[in-house]
Order: structure tokens, then C-alpha cells, then sequence
């Protein structure tokens, strides 16, 4: 099915290149924002409002644009497009009626008024400008399956699906085709027609693989249709089918609490708008999986335009808005779900991340908390919260918003894997790494082999020269798993490098800046690999073009001294001449204090030996800053003060590398 979906999408990918609309936000002003004397500043205007992700700007200059030139159709395709995606729809259609004709265009201008006509029930011109001159796979489809349900809605059941068994096309076809020939059985009242398609729908796994959206849709309409027929064991059973596919579904959950308390229940889709809207929101779906924003903005707003309510719909837009960074669009929709929808609770979550992103950081916090007050056993309310605190540094409160999650797990299952992972990592930040590992190992314990976990705590133990082995193999194995991740490819690169073996680094890191181009702190990295096997010129061009992407200050800071004065030698014996694999310390580190015992963590150097002035300390492959601690210290947990000493390292024990020299409180018995 890869293959399949894979060209169904690249075929998606050639048509997008006709679109000439750019990446919508949030409505700002329905007026020229600026008077515009000529076609041509006015059509620049427009260009430029678009590049500027202004739609409404370029919607009214491409309206200014066609007062001078009322006939251009390129200005009415690319205004009516914009309307279109910017949910706009009744304004796109009389641009709409202007280009029913013409080829390039009608995909989505006839399309446009069939919705109208479905709309006001008028079946038969709904089916007469479904019929399109030139179509693709995609188009086909979906002006086909809108032509089946306007059939139904002229009363012919039967004709519907005969017209829907008699269409071909590529195998991904499938899914859609038979999902829909059962809601459209099931509209119909053909009842055993229905369960029989429903069937071999969700028999069909392998293709909800591609499609998982559709999959699961079509489980959801078939467990309703199965509880409506009162075989509620067997809609149980469709629920727990499709749990085993993809766990967690919040309306899959709301379904299965209604069948069990014997509640009504009604179908998933009822009239051919509904399933004219569906079939749109499903294909939607499955691009979005795959790129092609401005497609699935638009199939999506078509699908709104239907079914004004349609919860599923409005959480994709929003999806599309988050996707696209417009935190201000995505909190309006989020705002448009209907408050007895299942999806209502996580809609109103992810408008408090949104509130955070728009850096609306007080609001975000109290939104969140009030959701948290409501249900206290909520843990998606935990890790909302606590990623707010996050995303603005505060780790100790989201510390504290982890632990209270972590106290009303009172078993753990797989599905809460995130809340010690985000815990671990917040006392990572606050470098409390004897908190922080626990957390790490218990993510696993629940979810063994989840990459970002395996990635975080390989990387840390590496970073800090402990656990070498075992992090290396951590941090590999999250590479097998999510080989395609350039920042998780970065890590095992980063990871060599730290351990002296540049060379290995570069071909990792080369790899991660292949995955991920546009990151600075990725380039920075491959340029010091550089520097280390003595690739000086490449190294200066790799950091000369993260310092052109604009990282963040401290790390723009850092490759600008590095453009200035290069990195400094590694003392010691050569990195050339190091082993090929790191060699542990014969001195194994101490092991980790009790986290709830601060004073383990902060413990006074061992009776007999008093603190004198500070002495020189030379690094040692496989050492860490807590080991050194513990050997010459005498207490691991003393750590902090050569962090104190070392300003160098910048709070961060895992800069250390084999060869730097550091200052030491030097002790004398």
C-alpha cells in the first residue's frame, strides 16, 4: 500500500503546482488596506500579500486588480481560490459561475457550485456539474462519489450504488468507494447491502493503513449502524477492532460509553450533504499526511461549507492552521465545536496550546488549569499544562504539574508512557538528572523502543560519558526506528562527536543536515565535525550558513566566535589517535541519591577532607562530571560546584569532552 499511496500522492503533489493561492491566516480586514491607483500595483500588491501569508490583503487587492481588468480569468481563479480557503465560500461563487468553464479551473469552480446545489437540494444540477472535461485520479473520485450521493438524494438508492460499483480507477480507490457505497446502503435503508459493504471495509486494513482517517470513520458509521440494529455486542466488538488499530480515539470512546449505557444512537452520516461533506473530509484526511496544504484547506472548506457543525471538519482546519503557524485561526475554530461534541474537551486543550503559542502565556495557563479543575484525571489537561510551562522555561512548574499526574497514576498503562517522558524531561532541564533518569525509564518500561524516549536518555548518558554503551545503543536503535528524523539522526552524530569520533560524527551529521537543511543548530553541528577531522573550509560554511538562518541567541552567539577564531585544539592525545569505541571508566559512578532525599543531593564533602583552593582537573574519556565528583570529591552529588567553577560549560554538565581541563575544588585530607 506504500507504493500505491505514494503515487496517489505524488500525482496530488503535480496538481498543487497550478494553485496560485498562498498559505491563509486569520481574517484581518475585508477592505483594500491600501489605495491602489493601477492593475499592475494592484496585482503586486496582491503577489506580495500572499508571500506575506495575508490573504485578506491580497483578496482585496486581487478585487482592486479586477476593476481595471473585470475579464482576467487568472485574477478569478486565483480570488476565487482565495475566498475558497479562506472560508469565504458564498463569495467564491460568482467567480465560481464565471469559470465553470473553463478546464484548468473547473476541479474546484464546478465543485464549488454542485456544493450550492446540494445544498438547496437541487440533485439534478448537482449531478449535471459534477461532470468535469478534464479530471485526475483525485477529481474523479470525488466528483463521483458526490454524483452517487446526489442520485440518492434524488430518491435513487440503487442508481447510486451501481454507479459507484461501476467506477474504476487505481486499487487506493477502494477504501473510499466501498465506505461510501455502505453509507449510501445505509441512508437507503438497505440494510443488508450496508452491513455487508461495511464489512469489507473494515476487513480491509491494509488500505486504512494509507487512509487511517477513513478507516476509522467507516468503523465509527458501521458500529452506530450495527447498535441501531440492536446488535450491540457486535458494535462493541467493531469499537475494539478499531481501538487495536488506533487507541484513544475520543469519539470511538464517547461511542462505546453511549452503546454501553444503552443510549440512542444515531448515524454517523444522514442526508447526501453529509456524505458529500464526508467524502471530501476524507480525502483531506489522507493528504494531510502527505503535504499539500493548500489542497486539503480547501477540500476541507468545501466539506464546512456542507456541514457547518461537522466537528471532524473543524478540528482538521484547525490542524491546518497549526500547521501553517496561524495560532489565531486555528483558537477561531476550535471555538466552532459544538460544545455536546466528544471532540469539544480536546478542542478546547489544544486552544490553550494555541493561547501559549500566540505567547498569551497567563491566559493559556488559567484556560488549561480551569479544563484540569473540571477533570483531575484528564492526562492530556496534565501534558497541556505542562507544556506551556515548558515552552517558556518554567520547568520546575512543569515539574510539579508532571508529578500531580504522576501521583493519580496509580498503574501506569502504555497510553501515559508521555507523562514520564515530559516529566523526565523537565528535570533534565533543571538539572536534576537523578530525577530526570527514573522518568526516562519508566517511558520505556511502558513503551519499550519509543524512539523519542530511547533517543532523549541515550543522548544524555552519552553527553554526560555514562552508560556509554548502552546510550550509543539507545540512540541507534532510535535511528532504525525513525530513520527519516534528522534530529534524532543529529543526536547520534552529536553523540559521536562528544565521544571524540568525528569522523563518525560527520557521516551521521551530514545525513541529519540532509533531513532537516533549514536547522541551524544542525548545520552548527556538522560544521565543528568538520573543524575535528580538518575540514576547516566546509566547517566556516556550514556555520556561516546557520548564522544566516537566525538561531537563537546564545547559539548565534556561539557560531559567530566560531567564525571569528574557530574552535579551540582538544589538549591531550589526539582525537585521531583515540579508540574506535569509547573505553568506561574502571571507576564506576556513584550510584544515583534518592531524589526525595535533597540532602543526599547536596551532600557536604566526607569528614576528613576540607576544601583548599581550587585546582586544575584533565578530562578523561568516559568520565562525567557527577564521576569526577565522586572520585576526586569524594561525593557525587558535588557536581554543581564544578559546574559553579566552569563557567565554560555553561550550567550544562554534558559539555564536558575527553581533554578539557577544568577547575576543581581542589581537597587535601
Amino acid at each position: 500500500m506504500r507504493r500505491i499511496n505514494l503515487g496517489w500522492l505524488a500525482s496530488v503533489s503535480a496538481l498543487a503546482a497550478l494553485m496560485v493561492i498562498g498559505q491563509p491566516v486569520l481574517a484581518r480586514q475585508n477592505e483594500e488596506p491600501v489605495k491602489i491607483t493601477s492593475f499592475s500595483g494592484a496585482y503586486l500588491a496582491a503577489r506580495v500579500a500572499e508571500v506575506d501569508n495575508d490573504l485578506d490583503s491580497a483578496i482585496a487587492y486581487y478585487k482592486r486588480a479586477l476593476a481595471f481588468d473585470t475579464e482576467n480569468q487568472q485574477l478569478q481563479q486565483s480570488l476565487m481560490l482565495a475566498l475558497i480557503s479562506q472560508g469565504r465560500f458564498d463569495e467564491s461563487l460568482p467567480y465560481a459561475e464565471k469559470l465553470k468553464s473553463v478546464a484548468e479551473i473547473e476541479r474546484f469552480s464546478r465543485v464549488a457550485l454542485a456544493i450550492d446545489t446540494i445544498r438547496k437540494k437541487d440533485y439534478p444540477a448537482a449531478e449535471h456539474l459534477l461532470k468535469l472535461a478534464a479530471e485526475s485520479d483525485l477529481d474523479r473520485l470525488i466528483s463521483s462519489v458526490m454524483t452517487a450521493w446526489a442520485k440518492l438524494g434524488a430518491g435513487d438508492g440503487k442508481a447510486a450504488l451501481a454507479y459507484l460499483e461501476k467506477l474504476s480507477g487505481p486499487e487506493w480507490y477502494t477504501l473510499f468507494t466501498t465506505y461510501h457505497s455502505a453509507l449510501i446502503a445505509d441512508v437507503a435503508g438497505q440494510t443488508d447491502v450496508a452491513d455487508q459493504l461495511y464489512s469489507e471495509t473494515i476487513d480491509n486494513v491494509a488500505a486504512g493503513s494509507a487512509a487511517p482517517e477513513t478507516w476509522l470513520r467507516a468503523a465509527e458509521a458501521y458500529a452506530r449502524f450495527l447498535a441501531m440494529q440492536g446488535e450491540e455486542d457486535k458494535a462493541l466488538a467493531i469499537l475494539d477492532k478499531a481501538d487495536e488499530f488506533a487507541s484513544g480515539r475520543l469519539a470511538l470512546a464517547a461511542l462505546r460509553e453511549k452503546i454501553s449505557k444503552d443510549e440512542t444512537i444515531s448515524p454517523l452520516i444522514s442526508n447526501p450533504a453529509d456524505g458529500s461533506s464526508e467524502i471530501l473530509l476524507d480525502l483531506a484526511s489522507a493528504l494531510s499526511r502527505g503535504g499539500g496544504e493548500p489542497f486539503v484547506r480547501i477540500y476541507l472548506q468545501f466539506a464546512l461549507a456542507l456541514k457547518p457543525d461537522s466537528d471532524a471538519v473543524l478540528l482538521q482546519l484547525a490542524s491546518v492552521a497549526e500547521q501553517q503557524e496561524n495560532a489565531e485561526e486555528a483558537i477561531a475554530l476550535y471555538q466552532r465545536v459544538p460544545a455536546d461534541s466528544p471532540l469539544k474537551r480536546a478542542s478546547e486543550l489544544q486552544l490553550g496550546l494555541n493561547l501559549a503559542d500566540l505567547d498569551r502565556h497567563d491566559e493559556a495557563v488559567e484556560h488549561l488549569k480551569r479544563l484540569l479543575d473540571q477533570d483531575p484525571d484528564d492526562v492530556r489537561a496534565y501534558l497541556a499544562l505542562g507544556g506551556v510551562y515548558s515552552s517558556k522555561e518554567e520547568y520546575r512548574n512543569a515539574a510539579d504539574v508532571y508529578d500531580r499526574a504522576a501521583e493519580r497514576l496509580k498503574e501506569p498503562t502504555r497510553a501515559e508512557w508521555n507523562i514520564f517522558y515530559q516529566r523526565g524531561i523537565a528535570y533534565e532541564r533543571l538539572k536534576e538528572w537523578p530525577k530526570a533518569e527514573p522518568n526516562f525509564r519508566k517511558a520505556l518500561e511502558l513503551m519499550p523502543d519509543q524512539p523519542q524516549v530511547l533517543n532523549y536518555l541515550g543522548y544524555s548518558w552519552v553527553d554526560m560519558n555514562m552508560n556509554l554503551d548502552e546510550g550509543l545503543d539507545m540512540i541507534r536503535k532510535a535511528v532504525e526506528l525513525r530513520p527519516s528524523d534528522g534530529y534524532i539522526v543529529d543526536s547520534l552524530g552529536w553523540a559521536y562527536y562528544r565521544l571524540g569520533r568525528f569522523e563518525e560524527a560527520v557521516t551521521e551529521l551530514e545525513r541529519a543536515v540532509s533531513l532537516k537543511p533549514d536547522d541551524p543548530v544542525l548545520n552548527d553541528h556538522l560544521g565543528d565535525a568538520y573543524w575535528r577531522v580538518g575540514r576547516k573550509l566546509e566547517a566556516t560554511f556550514q556555520w556561516s550558513h546557520a548564522r544566516d538562518m537566525k538561531p537563537e541567541p546564545d547559539v548565534l552567539a556561539n557560531v559567530q566566535k566560531k567564525l571569528a577564531e574557530g574552535l579551540p585544539p582538544i589538549e591531550g592525545k589526539a582525537a585521531a589517535e583515540a579508540p574506535s569505541k569509547p573505553v568506561a571508566p574502571e571507576v564506576k559512578p556513584a550510584p544515583a541519591p534518592d531524589p526525595d532525599k535533597k540532602s543526599e543531593l547536596i551532600a557536604p564533602a566526607p569528614a576528613g577532607k576540607v576544601a583548599v583552593t581550587p585546582a586544575a582537573y584533565k578530562v578523561q574519556r568516559g568520565q562525567s562530571l557527577w564521576s569526577i565528583a565522586d572520585e576526586v570529591l569524594g561525593n557525587g552529588g558535588r557536581y554543581q560546584e564544578i559546574l559553579n567553577l566552569n563557567p565554560q560549560l555553561q550550567g550544562d554538565p554534558g559539555r564536558i569532552v575527553p581533554g578539557q581541563e577544568l577547575i576543581l575544588p581542589a581537597l587535601s585530607d
